[in-house]
């Protein structure tokens, strides 16, 4: 039997998600949001039968699984209560809020016996699946060093909301712009963090002519108390290091989502480059593995399908293949774990000046 998946929250990411539960068998039958309007309208886009607007009945029906999609201050919580009700969740990014959250979520998971994932959709992406066949197979070697980069030149997602109210979302684009720093640790081998040292900037964060193109409408009368960059350094317990750069508003270029990595073998890059911020119709997609082959230096292009949606279908279907035992999961809760507690050294690093141990 299809597994049967509810969505929490009816927000843009929802189409990502349904289509790649769909893609991977899985049948969804429901959506839950507190604005039913919404919900009723996503249910109608998607083709998705029932609609809820409490979420305790949508977990109160014969569903497998759910996958949630809301603000970030709600993902525990309702992660919480889904696994408490017995289904399997897949979670947006940010894993949490922190990291004690998610220590609480890992406990309600080892409790019911379910799968706990999020959404690192990164990995998932072709180019990256391809690079990680690289290292798995020993072509790049020990992964000494990387660089992990999702800056823009403009492009604060909305005034006033939740993204930009930090009781509300965590935190601006170091919470926001994960994933590449997700997909550098794992391209890593997934090693333990051991210190941080990192600095926030809120330059540009309140001016309107650094919002981008997309994202939620001004608020008048909101908060926007979070910050509009930051950059920094982790260590690892292995010995690797990790430097980081996120931003929603900086003096670049252009928008750079993109991982350089130095191996013992090989280096390597994963990159996207927007040519105009936010407008993925503009896009260039590099992926590349240098090596030293004879004394001489060899660049190697590698091609894959193109993939506009950076994963996000694949990373749903993921999700199912995973529950049915097709595939081994993408991530797993303790990665998002790890992930959070470098996010908050992150912000407590900021916050006193000094390096701070994780």
């Amino acid at each position: 039997m299809a597994i049967k998946i509810g969505v929490i929250g009816a927000g843009g990411m929802a189409r990502y998600h349904i289509d790649g539960f769909r893609k991977a068998g899985g049948e969804v039958v429901a959506i839950a949001d507190v604005n039913v309007e919404a919900a009723t309208a996503s249910a109608a886009a998607n083709g998705i039968e029932k609609v809820y607007g409490d979420v305790a009945e949508l977990l109160a029906s014969d569903i497998d699984a759910v996958t949630i999609i809301v603000p970030n201050k709600f993902h525990a919580p309702l992660a919480i209560q889904a696994l408490e009700a017995g289904k399997h969740v897949f979670c947006e990014k940010p894993p949490a809020m922190h990291a004690a959250e998610v220590h609480e979520m890992i406990a309600a998971r080892d409790k019911a016996g379910k799968h706990l994932m999020f959404n690192f959709n990164n990995r998932a992406r072709p180019e990256s699946r391809e690079m990680k066949k690289l290292i798995d197979n020993g072509t790049v070697g020990r992964i000494n060093s990387a660089q992990a980069k999702w800056i823009r030149r403009a492009g604060i997602p909305g005034f006033g909301g939740w993204f930009t109210t930090k009781a509300l979302s965590g935190g601006g684009p170091v919470i926001d712009l994960l994933h590449m720093m997700d997909l550098a640790i794992y391209f890593m081998g997934n090693p333990k963090p051991a210190h941080v040292v990192a600095q926030t900037f809120d330059d540009h964060i309140t001016l309107k002519e650094f919002k981008g193109p997309w994202g939620i409408p001004d608020r008048e009368g909101g908060t926007t108390d979070v910050e509009s960059a930051a950059h920094g350094f982790v260590t690892f317990e292995t010995g690797q290091v990790l430097s980081f750069q996120m931003s929603w508003a900086e003096m670049i270029k252009r928008e750079e989502v993109s991982v350089v990595f130095q191996g013992v073998k090989a280096g390597g890059k994963v990159e996207r480059l927007f040519g105009t911020d936010g407008l993925d119709d503009t896009a260039i997609d590099t992926c590349e593995l240098y090596t030293q082959e004879g004394g001489q230096r060899v660049d190697k292009t590698i091609t894959v399908e193109a993939c506009e949606d950076m994963g996000r279908i694949n990373s749903a279907a993921n999700f199912v293949e995973a529950i049915e035992g097709k595939a081994a999961p993408l991530n797993n809760a303790e990665q998002g774990l790890a992930l959070m507690q470098i996010i908050d050294a992150i912000y407590a690093s900021a916050m006193s000046g000094k390096p701070v141990a994780i």
